[in-house]
């Protein structure tokens, strides 16, 4: 293991765009039917449309919780919603599957979307088996990453130390408070969706692709 994470007992991971490559364009299928939600909900145009959610995405951590605070969404109906796509984009990561076998310790994924939606994902790469538990936006009690609550929360669920902890991420954003409470911080920079801007200094790692970036600190000795 590479000497700089021999303090990592509980490696955590975010789901979409981290788990597998932002090249399968899967959350795009995710993304439009937010806009669809938002278009026949408030009787927008499609462009206007993805304005408020894109608008909501920014300000309010997910588009869910925007349209939460402005609108009194029913959560379910809408995750319910727009996770119905097809997953056939995905194929089995056998070297993802073992670099995460080989991980020493607790291996967790923490994300801004729900239980059933993150299982079929899993099972799809290969990794159903891999997590001891899947945190999801319900357990946040729909306090979203970037919130701290939702860092807090996850931490006292699982008796975690974030000393001790890894947490990788495709958005920045959602790792400034991972590393404001002391956890190692990677990040997968791979295209997908960015905030504007920023700072950088609270990413210790920063990785194209997952699994290699694995294979190699395992191989590190």
């Amino acid at each position: 293991m590479l000497a700089r994470l021999n303090h990592v007992r509980n490696w955590i991971f975010d789901l979409d765009n981290t788990l597998y490559p932002a090249s399968a364009d899967l959350f795009a299928q995710v993304d439009q039917r937010m806009t669809g939600f938002i278009q026949d909900l408030l009787g927008l145009d499609h462009d206007e449309a993805r304005r408020v959610q894109k608008g909501y995405f920014h300000n309010h951590g997910t588009t869910l919780s925007g349209l939460m605070t402005e609108h009194h969404v029913d959560p379910h109906a809408f995750l319910e919603h727009v996770h119905d796509i097809e997953m056939d984009v995905l194929e089995h990561d056998a070297p993802l599957v073992a670099a995460i076998a080989k991980l020493p310790g607790r291996k967790l994924v923490f994300t801004n979307g729900d239980k059933p939606y993150a299982l079929k994902i899993l099972d799809r790469l290969g990794l159903g088996e891999s997590f001891e538990a899947i945190h999801d936006i319900h357990a946040m009690d729909l306090m979203p990453k970037p919130h701290a609550s939702a860092y807090a929360g996850f931490c006292a669920a699982f008796d975690i130390d974030p000393r001790e902890s890894l947490f990788v991420d495709d958005m920045t954003r959602n790792l400034a408070p991972a590393k404001a409470i002391g956890m190692t911080t990677v990040w997968v920079d791979n295209g997908s969706e960015q905030s504007p801007g920023g700072a950088r200094d609270h990413i210790d790692f920063t990785v194209p692709v997952l699994a290699p970036w694995l294979e190699t600190i395992l191989e590190t000795s």
